[in-house]
């Protein structure tokens, strides 16, 4: 199988290349390079056979055409996304622009390169979504595939439009669509703005490590590398048409996933500890949505996946990375918004 993986330079779309160039698919690596894509993610599988890489937009649909006319791909797998929920308080418009409009343009070069080709009955197109487009749980309860949708924040809407749309082109021109929607990723290789690589980076540098509000929030949180396996899983078993929650089976407020990492460096680094002195709680995010929680019945049950990794093994995997890959992090604190404090215009 060839796949094509949109936004594979990314967090969790580099975890999905590697992991599928591992298990032996062709990939075709399709990034705009925008600023939190890296292709040092992908440089470990940069020289695999049938692995190759196209620096263009999804927005772009001549783009689109020639990137299915020349590489002919048996799968899409749809990652390209913006994703950082304070940058879609700034800017929604590019949220906008990516997420809905590009979606867009890439199901309708999707669905001509499948109709071209005699619509195969083998043709995949997973459309890779977020649990935020759910809402926000109260202390009980878990986020179904039935859940309704009721996105807060610009993020969340743009991501629950792009996966109207997937279901709509199922639905309306029969493309064969599978559907994901996943907690919160965490590990190796995640851009230094989202929670976890900036609590290790700034306990590092012995800056403060702001929680917001009261750090109540409540996130499940996923091994990115246990899911990139449940989407290759979802991928290829998945039936059209479905939806799967795919979720780490771990729960835990922000405060307590911050002291848990604060632990691991005091002991994997204990220059400065103990790092917990380095907590501060800030303003909170507009709209900060109070918990969410994944119930993984359907893909455990239909699938037979589940996550391999506990938070505990993962967090302790993670901040051992980021120890030993100062290389790969260092340049990207120079990046645009990083470090910053952003999501508070509104």
């Amino acid at each position: 199988m060839k796949i094509l993986v949109t936004g594979g330079a990314g967090f969790i779309g580099s975890a999905v290349v590697r992991q599928a160039v591992r298990d032996g698919f062709e990939v075709v690596n399709l990034d705009a390079l925008t600023y939190a894509a890296n292709l040092d993610n992908v440089a470990s599988v940069a020289d695999a056979p049938g692995y190759a890489f196209v620096q263009a937009d999804i927005t772009d649909r001549a783009a689109m055409d020639a990137v299915f006319a020349d590489h002919a791909p048996d799968a899409v797998m749809h990652l390209a996304a913006e994703s950082h929920v304070d940058r879609s308080i700034d800017g929604p418009g590019a949220f906008i622009q990516t997420n809905v409009t590009g979606t867009y343009t890439l199901l309708e070069a999707a669905r001509a390169y499948w109709t071209k080709a005699g619509k195969p009955d083998g043709f995949r197109f997973h459309h890779v979504s977020t649990d935020e487009v759910f809402g926000s749980l109260g202390p009980t309860g878990m986020f179904t595939e039935d859940t309704p949708y009721d996105p807060r924040s610009p993020y969340s809407a743009s991501k629950a439009a792009s996966d109207h749309l997937v279901r709509a082109w199922g639905e309306t021109y029969g493309l064969p669509v599978v559907l994901s929607n996943c907690s919160n990723n965490y590990g190796p290789f995640h851009f230094p703005e989202k929670l976890v690589p900036v609590v290790i980076l700034n306990a590092l540098h012995g800056k403060p490590i702001p929680v917001y509000g009261a750090g109540e929030n409540v996130r499940d949180w996923l091994f990115v590398e246990d899911h990139a396996d449940a989407l290759l899983c979802v991928l290829q078993n998945g039936e059209l048409g479905r939806s799967y929650n795919i979720g780490g089976e771990n729960e835990a407020r922000n405060i307590d996933l911050i002291r848990t990492i604060c632990g691991l460096l005091d002991r994997m680094h204990p220059e400065g500890a103990p790092h917990d002195r380095l907590i501060e709680f800030v303003t909170d995010r507009p709209g900060h949505d109070a918990r969410y929680a994944i119930d993984p019945s359907r893909i455990r049950a239909e699938l037979g996946w589940r996550p391999s990794v506990t938070l505990e093994q993962g967090l302790e995997r993670t901040v051992r990375w980021y120890l030993d890959n100062e290389n790969w992090w260092r340049p990207l604190l120079d990046r645009d918004g990083v470090g910053a404090r952003l999501g508070v215009t509104a």
